[in-house]
């Protein structure tokens, strides 16, 4: 699901502010570029936003990740990013889709509808084991020992990798913002995105977006502002 694009025609004319996450090879950016597809609306991808952090200050990829293992700066100059992109389309009243591992954290109560996307850790190893690993993935400050990721040639190799990854970025998460990442208490929909192909996921949120009536919205889970 991960590395192809949905195809839906379906349209759907909504003004609501979503957010998407997930771990990686859940299909996140997939759905959100379907969605914003349906919605003919913008959207930001959390990874763009730190190669946009790297255009900015001139560097490579690689020299903006060997600076990020040198203190908090980038990590936090990338959220403090995705948390001003909330607040812009918090209040916009216009349709808009932001994707991160954070996002539904950053955007907190200013989003109108919070998604979570998941599958089996064997599933998505299969997906991202296929394409150029991103940069979640190969974020240096999560590893316990350098690893070349281009060198990653098997599943069991990727998974040990992808393991390391996670576990590392919950105690990241703990540490900077007091972010349970695997508390999944206030997300609207989560689904898994093993069970369905990405159309037939892309057409499940689309109908809770068309189908969505503030009127008889009876309230969403509360999430305390994180402060970054």
């Amino acid at each position: 699901m991960s590395n192809s694009s949905a195809t839906t025609e379906r349209q759907v004319d909504s003004n609501l502010f979503i957010t998407v996450s997930g771990p990686p090879g859940c299909g996140a950016t997939t759905l959100t570029e379907g969605l914003a597809d349906a919605l003919n609306c913008g959207y930001v991808i959390g990874g763009d936003i730190f190669r946009d952090l790297a255009d900015e200050r001139g560097l490579s990829l690689q020299q903006l990740i060997a600076k990020a293992e040198e203190d908090d700066e980038i990590d936090r100059a990338l959220d403090q990013r995705l948390r001003r992109i909330a607040e812009q389309w918090g209040a916009a009243n216009k349709p808009f889709i932001l994707e991160s591992r954070l996002a539904g954290w950053l955007a907190g109560n200013r989003a109108d509808l919070r998604i979570w996307l998941d599958a089996p850790e064997e599933v998505r190893i299969d997906r991202l084991s296929d394409y150029e690993v991103s940069y979640e993935i190969e974020r240096p400050d999560e590893r316990t020992q350098d690893v070349d990721v281009d060198e990653v040639d098997s599943d069991e190799g990727f998974g040990a990798l992808l393991r390391v990854r996670e576990v590392s970025e919950a105690g990241r998460y703990q540490s900077y913002y007091g972010i349970d990442v695997d508390d999944q208490s206030f997300y609207d929909l989560s689904i898994n995105t093993a069970r369905w192909d990405a159309d037939t996921v892309l057409n499940m949120v689309l109908t809770a977006v068309e189908e969505y009536d503030p009127e008889s919205d009876e309230g969403a889970f509360t999430t305390r502002d994180v402060s970054i």
